[in-house]
C-alpha cells in the first residue's frame, strides 16, 4: 500500500503499446517497463491519460499490471492504477479490482462530462476511498469540464484513504493554496509547470515527459527539494523543448512516436479516436530526437 510520505519525486505515467492492428503489444510493454525501472523514478502509473485509459479494457489493464509486477521482481516500486470514471459505482468497482490485482494505490480523476456539483464530487471520492485502496485524486479541468475549488479539494484530501493529489489544474494557484493549508502531498501533473509547482510546495511530479530524460526530471525535483532553485531552473530550462513538443498535439501520440523512434516500443500506434501525430510534428520531433539520450 502507498502512503502519503511515498508521494515524492517522479512518478511516470506509462503508455500502452499497441501493435499496428491496434491490439495490445505485451512484448514492447515488458521491454519498455524494464527500461524505466533502471531510471531514477519513484513509481509507475498504469492506465492513466498517457496510457489511453478510455480505450483500454479492464482485461488489458490486468495484463499490464501483471507484466509490470513481473518486471518489478528486480526492483520493487509503487504501482498506481487509474480507475477513475464519471460513474461512481463503476469507479468503486474498478478500485476494488485494482486492489485485487496488486495496485498500491489508484489514480481517480474528477468525474467528467456530467458536470456534477462540488458536493457530488466530494461524495464520489468519499465512496471510492471507502474501498480501502489508497486514492490519489486527479484534478484536470481541461479534460473533465469541471474545476474544483481549493476548499473542495481540501475536503477531498481530508478524507481517510485519500493520500494526495495530482494537480493538472493548469496553473500554480491551486497548488499554492493547498500547500499553504498544509494539505496532503501534491504531485505536479502539468509538465511545463513542474519547477513552479515545486517552488510552491509540490512534492514531485506525475509527468508524461519523464518517460524521456527521466533522470533529469528526477534531478530537478531533487535540486528543488534541497532549495537549489537556480540549479534546478538551469536544468529544467533544458527540458522545456521536449515538454513543449510532447504536448504540441494530444498526448500520448507525440510521446509514442518518440518512444518508437528510439526503439523503446515497436510502434507508435494509438487507438481511435486518438490519431497519430501530424507529418509536420513528425519532422519537428525527428530534429529533437537526434539530441535525446535513449
Amino acid at each position: 500500500m502507498l502512503h502519503e510520505q511515498d508521494l515524492q519525486g517522479v512518478y511516470v505515467p506509462v503508455v500502452t503499446p499497441f501493435l499496428p492492428n491496434e491490439e495490445l503489444d505485451p512484448e514492447s510493454y515488458h521491454r519498455y517497463i524494464s527500461g524505466l525501472l533502471n531510471r531514477d523514478i519513484q513509481g509507475i502509473v498504469v492506465n492513466g491519460t498517457t496510457g489511453e485509459a478510455p480505450t483500454v479494457t479492464w482485461t488489458e489493464v490486468s495484463t499490464l499490471v501483471q507484466i509490470t509486477r513481473l518486471c518489478m521482481m528486480s526492483r520493487q516500486l509503487p504501482l498506481v492504477v487509474g480507475t477513475g470514471t464519471n460513474n461512481t459505482a463503476e469507479t468503486v468497482k474498478r478500485t476494488e479490482q485494482a486492489g485485487m490485482i496488486g495496485a498500491d494505490a489508484v489514480l481517480v480523476v474528477t468525474p467528467y462530462y456530467s458536470l456534477p456539483s462540488q458536493a457530488g464530487i466530494v461524495e464520489h471520492f468519499r465512496r471510492v476511498a471507502q474501498v480501502g485502496v489508497p486514492v490519489i485524486a486527479y484534478e484536470i479541468p481541461a479534460r473533465t469540464g469541471v474545476a474544483l475549488s481549493a476548499d473542495t479539494l481540501l475536503r477531498i484530501l481530508d478524507l481517510d484513504g485519500v493520500i494526495g493529489l495530482k494537480d493538472s489544474s493548469g496553473g500554480t494557484s491551486l497548488c499554492t493554496a493547498l500547500a499553504e493549508a498544509q494539505s496532503k502531498p501534491i504531485l505536479c501533473g502539468e509538465d511545463r509547470l513542474l519547477l513552479a509547482m515545486l517552488q510552491q510546495g509540490a512534492h514531485g511530479g506525475m509527468l508524461a515527459s519523464a518517460n524521456l530524460q527521466t533522470n533529469s526530471f528526477a534531478q530537478v525535483c531533487r535540486l528543488a527539494a534541497s532549495g537549489a532553485y537556480e540549479q534546478a531552473q538551469e536544468l529544467f530550462h533544458t527540458l522545456l523543448p521536449l515538454i513543449h513538443k510532447l504536448f504540441q498535439e494530444s498526448n500520448p501520440a507525440p510521446l509514442k512516436w518518440l518512444l518508437a523512434r528510439q526503439g523503446l516500443i515497436a510502434s507508435d500506434q494509438v487507438r481511435p479516436p486518438m490519431g497519430s501525430v501530424s507529418s509536420s510534428l513528425e519532422q519537428e520531433l525527428a530534429l529533437l530526437v537526434s539530441g535525446l539520450p535513449v
